[in-house]
């Protein structure tokens, strides 16, 4: 595993893949237009503008982006690090 790789929800995650995803939440925000704890709309809104990542995100790893949304942070599973 390269430096820029970490074990994140049981799946190989590059950096640049978190910070793609944090940008897309972060998008997705902005809009204003749903409640993000509203999956089923984050998730339509985002496939609406191709972020596909987010889309997939939410679907298989829905505490990890509930944990996203309270802290603003990605919880690693296997170190308890958040980054």
């Amino acid at each position: 595993m390269s430096s820029t790789e970490k074990m994140l929800f049981g799946k190989w995650v590059t950096r640049m893949n978190k910070e793609k995803i944090k940008s897309q939440i972060i998008a997705i925000r902005e809009t204003g237009l749903t409640n993000m704890f509203d999956t089923n709309m984050v998730q339509r809104l985002a496939y609406e503008r191709e972020f596909y990542e987010l889309v997939t995100f939410i679907e298989e790893c829905p505490s990890e982006y509930a944990h996203f949304i309270f802290t603003g942070k990605f919880k690693d599973k296997n170190t308890n690090n958040q980054s």
